[in-house]
C-alpha cells in the first residue's frame, strides 16, 4: 500500500491556497548543523511566494536568506472522529487539513519594501472589516523598521494532506464533515476556559 494514501492527498493548489490565506500563520523550519530551527509566523501568498517578517534577534533570521532551503507547514482545522457518528462501523481516527511546501529563501533588504510589505500584510490580516489601518506616517512603524527582516519564499513543492475520511460513504462523509465544524467551534472554547483565565475584577 502506498503511502501518504492519495484518497488523503489534494494536488489542487487553489485548495492549499485557500489554507493559506484563511490560516496564515505558518511554521517555518530551517536546517543549521543538523538541527532544525523553527518559528511561527503569519505569511501572505502573492504569485507563487510567500511574504513574511522576522525578528533580527530571532537565530532563524540568518537562514531566511541568501536562497536558503525551508520547509513551512499550514494547519488547518483538525479533530479526533469518533466512529460514534458514524452511519457504518468504523474505527477512531483523527482528520486534519494540513499544507506542507518547500521552497527557497531570500532576503529583502530595501525598508521601503519592508515598510509597504508591513502595511500590505496588516491590509490583508484585517480583512475584511478593517476595522484598523497601519499608516505609512505612523512614528511607531519607522522605529522599528530596523528590528525586522523581511523575506520571500519561492515555492518549489506543494503537498496537500487533506484527511477527511474519504474512504468512507458519502452519509459518513457528511458526518464527519459535521464533527469538525463542531469540535472546532467547541473546543476552543473550552481549552481557552482551561489555560486562559480571566480574573475577576471586584466591582
Amino acid at each position: 500500500m502506498k503511502y501518504p494514501p492519495k484518497h488523503h492527498q489534494d494536488n489542487d493548489i487553489n485548495h492549499m491556497i485557500e489554507v493559506i490565506k484563511t490560516y496564515p500563520l505558518a511554521t517555518v523550519i530551517s536546517v543549521k548543523d543538523n538541527q532544525p530551527l523553527i518559528t511561527h509566523l503569519p505569511l501572505v501568498y502573492e504569485k507563487d511566494q510567500l511574504i513574511g517578517h522576522i525578528d533580527i534577534y530571532n537565530p532563524q533570521a540568518e537562514l531566511l536568506k541568501n536562497n536558503n532551503d525551508v520547509t513551512i507547514l499550514f494547519s488547518g482545522p483538525e479533530c479526533y472522529i469518533s466512529p460514534s457518528i458514524y452511519r457504518t462501523t468504523q474505527l477512531p481516527t483523527w482528520n486534519y487539513i494540513k499544507v506542507h511546501l518547500k521552497g527557497k529563501v531570500k532576503g529583502i533588504e530595501s525598508k521601503t519594501a519592508l515598510k509597504q510589505s508591513l502595511i500590505t500584510m496588516t491590509e490583508f490580516l484585517e480583512a475584511p472589516d478593517h476595522k484598523y489601518v497601519l499608516e505609512p506616517d505612523n512614528p511607531r512603524l519607522d522605529r522599528n523598521l530596523n528590528y525586522i527582516e523581511m523575506f520571500e519564499i519561492e515555492i518549489t513543492h506543494w503537498e496537500g494532506k487533506f484527511k477527511l475520511s474519504q474512504d468512507k460513504n458519502p452519509k459518513d462523509m457528511r458526518a464527519a464533515r459535521a464533527e469538525l465544524v463542531r469540535a472546532n467551534q467547541e473546543s476552543i472554547k473550552q481549552f481557552l476556559d482551561k489555560v486562559f483565565l480571566i480574573k475577576k475584577q471586584p466591582k
